[in-house]
């Protein structure tokens, strides 16, 4: 609606404007109002299913655990455990390093994968991405399951490493380790690398890369001058998407990790588990959730800041 038409329909005692009240008024005015309007339902389902579990998670984490029962009188004791108790701080700190370590290793594996689909293959591109995907189509729990067989004692790569003369009895530190989960991982969310940088890949123009070439640069100084900027939007959704959830993952260190591959995930559990320290469990979790914002905050600025250094 253009100024005139909106001033003439506001001045117009019976338009629908002037009928309206003021709330109506900012609708017909604001495009982005519309919007919001028509999001309403959705933006207050989803804020309610998000916000209210957190809120009870807050407020049980003032609560203190006392037997099977609890004290709902509000208190910080939990959160001075958490920064007192050297095992809580282990357990953060050792998520934090599989959770890195397993979303650099599959950026690294799936952007060449995902490079060749975008620049390399000009037909039948979506057969190729349904054929990248198509193992994440089972389940997570059988994946986990199938990692646990291939790095097994008597395992694939045991028995073919064995087979072949390179080791005489099996390697113990492929399975129940911090490797393990990490293979694990890597291979488990490996679809949420490849898709979100293919689209950012798919999406750069590629008439830059002609106009690169024909000012001089070669292959590489093409790669790092455009097509890696103009690609880290989709590395950094990649690596977000798997870094958050991973971080907090029980089912992988459960099976795979053992003693050495234990992460917070699994100690939270217990806590709303068997151990039965609800409150604990939340601490943890709100713990959990504020280091991981405050990372992947820290992880987005120097991002961008590369990014703006190198393009």
């Amino acid at each position: 609606m253009s100024d005139q038409s909106l001033s003439a329909s506001t001045s117009d005692p019976d338009s629908p404007a002037r009928r309206a009240g003021w709330f109506e008024r900012l609708i017909y005015r604001s495009e982005a109002a519309r919007g919001f309007s028509l999001l309403a339902p959705t933006l207050i389902f989803l804020l309610t299913v998000i916000l209210v579990p957190f809120a009870i998670l807050i407020i049980m984490s003032l609560w203190t655990a006392v037997g099977f029962d609890f004290d709902t009188t509000p208190t910080i004791k939990n959160y001075q455990q958490v920064f007192e108790r050297p095992i809580y701080l282990a357990l953060l700190g050792r998520s934090i390093y599989i959770s890195a370590i397993a979303t650099v290793a599959t950026v690294v594996l799936c952007y060449p994968m995902a490079y060749y689909v975008a620049f390399h293959v000009h037909r039948n591109k979506m057969m190729w991405i349904v054929l990248m995907t198509l193992p994440f189509w089972t389940s997570y729990l059988l994946r986990v399951f199938a990692w646990k067989v291939v790095l097994g004692y008597e395992g694939v790569i045991n028995s073919a490493l064995i087979n072949v003369g390179l080791i005489d009895e099996p390697l113990g530190f492929l399975l129940y380790s911090q490797e393990a989960v990490i293979i694990t991982l890597a291979h488990a969310w490996a679809a949420f690398a490849i898709l979100p940088i293919y689209v950012s890949l798919e999406k750069i123009d590629r008439s830059l890369l002609e106009a690169a070439t024909d000012l001089g640069d070669g292959p590489a100084m093409r790669f790092i001058r455009i097509t890696l900027p103009l690609s880290l939007p989709g590395v950094i959704a990649a690596s977000l998407l798997i870094f958050i959830p991973t971080t907090g993952d029980y089912i992988t260190p459960a099976l795979l990790g053992g003693p050495d591959g234990a992460m917070i995930g699994n100690l939270i559990q217990k806590m709303f588990g068997p151990i039965n320290n609800w409150p604990m469990g939340a601490t943890l979790s709100i713990v959990l959730m504020i280091i991981i914002a405050l990372i992947c905050l820290v992880y987005v600025f120097i991002m961008l800041l590369v990014r703006r250094k190198i393009s």
